[in-house]
């Protein structure tokens, strides 16, 4: 007896360790894949900190720096309109984002809830749509909008952007969750859907919203192609297409640390977005991707 629960206590050492084991080597590999992933934003903040003189007498680059300064900050602000880049892409992200929101909503209730001829058949070829490629969208929009005369208008930039199949799927999947008793409920109680919609869906379907109206704000604040097609003038150019401008006629191609400085600035609001709304976007999309 003594010797089965010796045996017993040896396996259960053997079996401690390797579990210790494979956690060190599990958080060991995470370590070395967040290094990866890291280090360019390391190395563009570190860039950003460096002035030109030094930058250029670097024949082999320096991890760190002993002298920071702050003026390519100064000269991102000075030397060319980011200020007004950065504006625009607000205007444009908050509007195109809170307007997506309301076309989703709706469209996602309908497609959940209400019952109308031909319902799934609309629904399937409307996710069909999603097998169609960005660049013949881009194409037809292009031709669209300048045929309209909004080229180089916040409504032309807006416009092909305040709807999306794959976010109305995801939220239509995430209203079907919320039990058919309510509704019932509801309509016999004399409760319109509109305000049903108002009053229970949106509440319940809160975190999935939230997910999704973050999703697009980084989609909004990143968007380059079809930014750079519609617009030409500098007055309405984003953030992203902004970039260029200050590349060829702003630092110019050399001066590397102000460049570096105007992306981390313009890369500083997405990056603190992600961190406060980490966990709402992963249980956002989980919880949109679940049925039961």
């Amino acid at each position: 007896m003594e010797k089965d629960t010796t045996q017993f206590t040896k396996s259960e050492h053997t079996a401690a360790r390797q579990h210790s084991l494979g956690n060190i080597l599990v958080y060991l590999l995470l370590t070395i894949w967040a290094l990866v992933v890291l280090f360019p934003f390391y190395w563009m903040l570190l860039t950003s900190v460096k002035s030109y003189s030094s930058y250029n007498a670097e024949h082999i680059p320096t991890f760190f720096t002993l002298t920071p300064t702050l003026q390519n900050y100064a000269d991102a602000f000075t030397a060319v309109p980011l200020g007004k880049y950065l504006l625009n892409t607000l205007i444009f992200t908050v509007a195109t984002t809170a307007i997506m929101m309301v076309v989703i909503t709706l469209s996602a209730f309908a497609f959940a809830r209400l019952e109308f001829r031909g319902k799934n058949l609309a629904f399937t070829l409307f996710l069909s749509l999603m097998m169609i490629p960005n660049e013949l969208v881009i194409i037809t929009n292009f031709v669209t909008i300048t045929n309209l005369d909004m080229r180089n208008t916040f409504l032309g930039l807006i416009l092909p952007s305040v709807t999306s199949v794959f976010y109305i799927y995801l939220l239509k999947e995430n209203f079907e969750q919320v039990p058919d008793e309510l509704y019932r409920a509801a309509k016999v109680d004399g409760t319109s859907d509109l305000k049903y919609l108002c009053k229970v869906m949106i509440p319940i379907c809160k975190p999935t919203m939230v997910t999704i109206a973050i999703l697009k704000v980084i989609e909004c604040w990143n968007s380059y192609i079809w930014p750079r097609l519609i617009t030409d003038d500098q007055n309405y150019y984003l953030v992203s297409n902004g970039i260029q401008e200050i590349r060829e006629n702003g630092f110019g191609r050399e001066n590397v640390p102000a460049m570096m400085a105007a992306v981390v600035v313009i890369s500083l609001p997405l990056i603190i977005l992600f961190l406060l709304f980490r966990n709402k976007i992963m249980s956002g999309v989980s919880r949109g991707g679940t049925k039961g």
